[in-house]
């Protein structure tokens, strides 16, 4: 099951308290204090990890503690400090303070770590407060409460190519050609409830992640048919490939289709629209209306887009297809390359 949404509870470890204690030793008939001081308390730390994809464990698992500090004890000695506590999330988890909102952390590596709560500092025992003048306080300090928060954790999957298009458009059929993902597929709407990735192999060990979202419909950027949950697992994309059933099975219009999916982009994030795209004219080995191909083909070189078409069951036009894509993820890396030198100069 692919969870991208959940809420949790972290809890980090009380200190543990200072003792209030005295010496008590053979022929030293004055012994001064001897409290020791409690330990500190365990912390809650979130690390990524690439060898998840969902946030499903945490979904029956939500509450997450550290272990508090030992007390501390007679003849100055320290309390143990509270063990830390890890949570493990996909990269592409972004933290949120459950309450205001605020994004904490967004977590675009693997390996990286972010402290959740810390853990409260341990008590002073009665040693500490010794002087020449208070030979034997008979007090100490408790420990201090670990930091308690609630978190909401979103996933945005974190992919180089993004599939966008209407309901049965193709992009299953597509990411289960060109990588090896095992999307379900049929003949109905909506047959893809949840985001997959695929890896393209390019040969020389090099290779690029699709991901295949969720059919987007009209009001998708409000909400329509969850298009709210699925567009932002496209937002971390550097390219998007956007298909358009042209074959008259469909019932609809494809320039129209274009359209309506674009408008949504936009309606969402603006940077979506702006973002380098791809239309791809899909299914044409049904196509029985040449025209609808080639509206749809003026009006993506009107928008200055490149337009290729593909049939993924006939195995027409998809070299092509990778190889476009992987030209056009070479010159945005080289373009970012370039950012950053003219950046650091």
């Amino acid at each position: 099951m692919f969870i991208d949404r959940v809420k949790i509870k972290v809890k980090a470890g009380d200190g543990g308290n200072g003792v209030t204690a005295f010496r008590r030793e053979k022929f030293i008939p004055r012994g001064g204090p001897s409290g020791g001081d409690g330990g500190v308390g365990g912390s809650v730390w979130m690390e990524s990890d690439e060898g998840l994809n969902t946030l499903l464990h945490l979904r029956f698992n939500p509450e997450h503690k550290a272990e508090r500090g030992r007390h501390g004890e007679g003849s100055n000695r320290f309390g143990k400090d509270g063990a830390d506590s890890t949570v493990k999330v996909p990269v592409g988890t972004q933290v949120f303070n459950a309450e205001t909102n605020e994004l904490l952390f967004d977590f675009t590596d693997s390996g990286q770590r972010f402290l959740l709560a810390k853990g409260g500092k341990g008590g002073w025992g009665n040693s500490h407060f010794a002087t020449p003048t208070r030979r034997a306080p008979k007090f100490h300090y408790t420990g201090r409460p670990g930091q308690e928060k609630e978190l909401q954790l979103e996933l945005k999957l974190i992919a180089d190519v993004g599939l966008v298009g209407f309901p049965n458009a193709g992009k299953s059929t597509l990411i289960s050609v060109i990588s090896a993902a095992k999307p379900k597929i049929a003949d109905y709407p909506f047959t893809t409830l949840e985001p997959n990735l695929g890896v393209v192999d390019l040969g020389d060990f090099r290779t690029f992640v699709v991901a295949d979202i969720p059919g987007l419909i009209e009001g998708a950027s409000e909400g329509a048919g969850l298009g709210d949950r699925f567009l932002r697992h496209v937002e971390r994309t550097k390219l998007m490939l956007h298909l358009v059933d042209v074959s008259s099975l469909s019932g609809r219009d494809p320039v129209e289709d274009y359209e309506i999916i674009n408008r949504e982009l936009a309606n969402y994030n603006i940077d979506l629209a702006e973002r380098p795209q791809i239309v791809v004219a899909t299914k044409i080995d049904a196509l029985d209306e040449p025209e609808r191909l080639e509206k749809l083909r003026e009006r993506a070189e009107k928008d200055g887009k490149d337009f290729l078409e593909i049939s993924s069951v006939a195995n027409k036009g998809l070299k092509e297809l990778v190889s476009a894509t992987a030209k056009m993820l070479d010159a945005a890396a080289h373009e970012r390359r370039e950012m950053e030198i003219v950046s650091q100069s």
